[in-house]
């Protein structure tokens, strides 16, 4: 199964879509993100990353998504 293919149990949503293709595309050159930040990057607000965050670590997309911090925004950590 692709990085990115959807599971017939547990599809993504648009939302959860992006998000994971975001941090496919810079899990590279980053560890940690900032629900904020991917956010703002994307046109989302804080708490929508950080609730489509949770299904995103819980499936299997080949990338392994924690959550590591709280301060000033929910930091998750990331590792492609």
């Amino acid at each position: 199964m692709s990085a990115t293919a959807q599971t017939a149990d547990n599809p993504l949503s648009e939302k959860q879509r992006r998000i994971l293709d975001y941090l496919q595309a810079n899990a590279d050159e980053q560890t940690y993100f900032k629900s904020r930040l991917i956010g703002d990057e994307l046109g989302l607000s804080a708490k929508e990353v950080g609730t489509n965050m949770t299904t995103i670590a819980e499936g299997d997309h080949n990338i392994d998504v924690e959550k590591w911090g709280y301060s000033s925004s929910t930091t998750w950590m990331v590792d492609a």
